[in-house]
């Protein structure tokens, strides 16, 4: 089987092997243990490789690099025009080639991929939805067509659509999906956390404005005018962090908020392990698997409720929500802190559910779609 990848996500060339954000590229390594030959179309940059980073992993790979291109500008836009004829060509060419279209939305690519997989309605076609599918959530025009263009099943044939949640009133092709970070043999011991300890807490992600890291300091200032004994620990970078530096030091808050900047998988793992609640003020998500990976650890979560996450935290069984405001949030981490039963029954809970969700799962889900 040849299996064609289109994706919007950056890659880097370094010593002839393709790298690229490496949550990502551990997924897409589970899909390639599966076929024969690999061709990937998406764009190329002269980043350096840094632990964000994971190498593919196929004998046989391909790749077909095509510029950026986004319309937030008028030069941008004008740009554009010019560069999608042969971003389309490309994409056809390699559509023609494959067995099997795998796309990723939602992006710029995929959505150029979208259209042009009308043309190859015979095809077997999977697309991952990585965004937030609500029907509810707002969303810009680009991500609306593509939400479109995947449910309407008169030009999107023989095409399985993967989401993030389960959602009422969707067509056939719409399937309910996960992702997952770690093995069955990956299943430890947790280690012992009681709130009588000093309180570690943990933000893992992007130091962006839509993951809110500003707002989750704020949070740990505020508890920490409570007195509660609080470690705070912030895993990422990103164009926040020269702002958050500066918040940290204005308000001295440095003895108690570190900025760890981007760390390896077995340093989040360990971060995960060591910590008793992990912070996500973030606007929007997918399926956001920092939620997943910390309660696997006994991490309990704190998130907005956005996306699948009320479902993944059980609708408050397996963790806190947000309503980023910041009385109301000190007020309600302020309470768990002081009830020990509901904070075991909460680790308890996310470990059972998480614990569900593995790469071994995972990938006999995928099997099966590429065998449909």
């Amino acid at each position: 089987m040849t299996f064609l990848i289109v994706t919007s996500v950056q890659h880097i060339l370094q010593n002839g092997a393709y790298f690229a954000y490496a949550p990502y590229v551990r997924e897409m390594n589970i899909w390639l243990k599966h076929v024969d030959k690999v061709i990937i179309v998406a764009p190329i940059n002269n980043q350096k490789v840094s632990p964000i980073h994971l190498q593919y992993q196929h004998k046989s790979l391909q790749f077909l690099p095509i510029d950026e291109f986004n319309i937030k500008t008028l030069k941008e836009t004008i740009k554009t025009v010019f560069k999608i004829p042969k971003i389309a060509f490309k994409l056809f060419f390699a559509m023609k080639k494959a067995n099997h279209i795998h796309l990723r939305c939602p992006g710029n690519v995929g959505l150029i991929g979208l259209l042009i997989q009308i043309l190859f309605p015979s095809k077997t076609k999977t697309a991952k939805y990585a965004g937030n599918w609500d029907p509810k959530a707002k969303a810009n025009l680009s991500y609306r067509l593509q939400k479109y263009l995947l449910s309407t099943t008169f030009l999107t044939k023989n095409m399985n659509v993967l989401v993030y949640g389960q959602w009422e009133n969707q067509t056939n092709n719409i399937k309910p999906f996960f992702t997952a970070s770690y093995l069955e043999s990956d299943k430890e011991v947790l280690q012992k956390k009681e709130l009588s300890e000093k309180i570690k807490i943990i933000f893992v992600g992007t130091l962006s404005v839509g993951k809110r890291p500003l707002y989750a300091i704020q949070v740990i200032e505020q508890l920490l005018k409570r007195n509660h004994e609080i470690e705070f620990s912030i895993y990422g970078e990103g164009s926040e962090r020269n702002l958050l530096e500066k918040y940290i030091s204005k308000n001295s808050l440095a003895k108690n908020i570190f900025l760890k900047g981007n760390q390896t998988a077995e340093n989040i793992k360990k971060a995960y392990q060591e910590s008793h609640f992990m912070l996500l003020p973030s606007e929007s998500e997918g399926w956001p698997k920092v939620v997943a990976e910390a309660m696997f650890w006994g991490c309990v979560p704190i998130a907005t409720s956005v996306s699948c996450v009320p479902y993944m935290l059980d609708f408050g069984q397996r963790g806190l929500f947000l309503d980023i405001d910041l009385h109301n949030d000190t007020n309600t981490i302020s309470g768990l802190f002081q009830s020990e039963k509901r904070f075991q029954e909460m680790m308890k809970n996310g470990v059972e559910w998480s614990r569900k969700y593995t790469l071994d799962y995972f990938e006999q889900d995928i099997k099966l779609l590429l065998q449909s």
